[in-house]
């Protein structure tokens, strides 16, 4: 059995379909973006997952329009950044103003931390991480919270400017305070969370799953240096196949009914990673539980506190 594109598709809780591989944008800067979205789509890619505080939305909206691809058949994501959580529709304006569309088919609360405005509101720019005077950053639990933020959010799709909308990085808490808050009308779409064989998230995984919403693994081979690649038994498993380790990771995720969105700059990467075989049962167990013995490693844990992320 041989490594071909991944042509597996995952069913939203909307009914709609996305490609279970897709390409992540985050880190792609100084037109690297652009060329890494030209890439991946004239590759076969579908599914383009971008944010706006990756600060590179024009370059993937400007990829999108110039691949010749129809907007129909490409499944984008872009996600409402902290500092605009009491605005999501101004921001989703926003951001498609920035990428050049008419629409995004999801949207998604990137973190569920409201950032505090007040510092952006002079010089207009929110895609940014405001500070306070002792080095932390400025999070405002006291005037909002996510849960106001989704009841919002779960307006857009209406306005037909977003086909769905869902979380990112929620832990098992977070989405039961979602859900069960007086307001709520829509269960996510999606949560999208590091998930790699050093985390792999079984049980928020499968808390996800029983609630009709998918997972979406982001940092998928270990974040920066791809650290994951190097393990004993991603190596010795990779050799089984004879497939590049990178390959054997994400074809992990895609059995596993996870969405994976593997990032880079490189050509010859972005066309490698769009492809998958299937793995033994026993072998994708044996990946799962890696981190029992090596124990969970997390590579993006950024300090919100006083709020516990994933707790």
């Amino acid at each position: 059995m041989s490594l071909k594109n991944c042509e597996t598709r995952v069913k939203l809780n909307t009914g709609a379909e996305l490609p279970a591989v897709g390409l992540g944008t985050w880190q792609s800067l100084e037109n690297d973006a652009y060329k890494a979205v030209l890439t991946a789509l004239k590759t076969g890619y579908r599914h383009i997952d971008g944010a706006a505080i990756y600060c590179n939305e024009g370059e993937v909206g400007k990829a999108i329009r110039d691949s010749g691809v129809p907007r129909n058949e490409i499944f984008v994501t872009t996600k409402l950044w902290g500092t605009q959580q009491r605005t999501p529709q101004l921001a989703l304006e926003q951001s498609l103003e920035r990428l050049g569309l008419d629409y995004v088919d999801l949207y998604l609360i990137h973190w569920p931390i409201p950032l505090n405005p007040a510092q952006c509101e002079e010089s207009g720019n929110y895609l940014t991480f405001p500070g306070l005077p002792n080095g932390k950053r400025d999070v405002d639990l006291d005037t909002w919270n996510f849960v106001k933020t989704w009841e919002l959010m779960q307006e857009l799709p209406a306005t037909g400017k977003c086909k769905a909308v869902g979380v990112s990085n929620f832990s098992i808490n977070n989405i039961k305070e979602l859900l069960s808050s007086p307001g709520n009308k829509l269960v996510p779409a999606v949560n999208q969370i590091e998930l790699h064989p050093l985390l792999p998230q079984v049980e928020l995984v499968n808390f996800c799953k029983e609630k009709g919403i998918v997972v979406e693994a982001y940092s998928p081979l270990g974040g920066t240096g791809a650290a994951i690649l190097k393990e004993p038994l991603v190596e010795e498993l990779a050799k089984k196949y004879n497939i590049p380790a990178a390959n054997l990771v994400v074809s992990w995720d895609v059995q596993r009914g996870v969405v994976v969105l593997p990032k880079s700059v490189t050509e010859s990467r972005i066309i490698s990673n769009l492809q998958t075989l299937t793995l033994a049962p026993e072998d994708v167990e044996k990946i799962t539980n890696l981190s029992k013995e090596k124990g969970e490693k997390r590579t993006c844990a950024p300090d919100f506190s006083p709020f516990n992320t994933f707790a």
